[in-house]
């Protein structure tokens, strides 16, 4: 049984849903975290609703924010327990992406996921493992968690841009180099952006970049 996700939105400017954007927040923060990009992106994207959920554990390491899986070098939990946590987090986000594009009545071609740290790691291991592809994946800052399985197991194969910043001291930035050479060789179409400078965050280039992006995969 999967657990329902709690979500904040922002509607399109326009008024009319053609496309929606689902932010993917990191551990021991929320979807509240992220909505807030909306705002500069949502003028560029006028018929697009912005949606960011929580994650549906509290986070073990940060009590006041949540977690999509315990991080054991980050909370003492198990390698079982981080795995088990991902599987069911990975269900949940299924059944989340699953209920919004009923509800919006939009096909997956009209949906994209920005992900942000242990966003990202959820969202390639998620969308690469869902029956029809997004319109596309930005991933900032994150890792790909299983890139010996990403070939063998992806079913569809969202264009993803990579975005990291070449100082970051939480998710290291060879861990892009990685992601990268895996999503290649498994025949992603693959671009990436260095935030030179930057560390565990979104530089102003790196989100110029994501727009740009999102611009011409998302319809309209």
């Amino acid at each position: 049984m999967t657990r329902k996700l709690e979500a904040g939105r922002k509607g399109p400017q326009s008024g009319q849903v053609k496309s929606a954007v689902v932010f993917l927040h990191g551990y021991g923060a929320d979807g509240a975290d992220l909505l807030g990009l909306a705002d500069p992106l949502g003028p560029h994207l006028p018929d697009t609703l912005f949606v960011a959920p929580d994650a549906p554990e509290p986070c073990r390491a940060a009590p006041y924010g949540r977690q999509w899986f315990p991080i054991p070098w980050l909370d003492n939990s198990t390698e079982a327990e981080s795995l088990e946590g991902m599987r069911a987090a990975a269900a949940d986000l299924n059944a989340f992406l699953d209920g919004l594009l009923e509800e919006q009545g939009l096909r997956p071609a009209q949906l994209a996921v920005i992900g942000f740290s242990q966003g990202t790691m959820m969202a390639l291991e998620v969308l690469p493992r869902r029956e029809e592809a997004v319109a596309g994946l930005v991933a900032f800052s994150g890792r790909l968690l299983r890139p010996e399985a990403l070939g063998p197991e992806a079913v569809s194969k969202p264009p993803v841009l990579l975005v990291h910043g070449d100082q970051d001291p939480v998710v290291p930035f060879s861990d892009m180099g990685k992601a990268g050479d895996a999503l290649v060789s498994a025949g992603f179409d693959t671009y990436a952006h260095v935030m030179k400078g930057t560390g565990h965050g979104i530089a102003p280039d790196g989100l110029s970049v994501a727009l740009a992006f999102l611009s011409d995969k998302l319809p309209g």
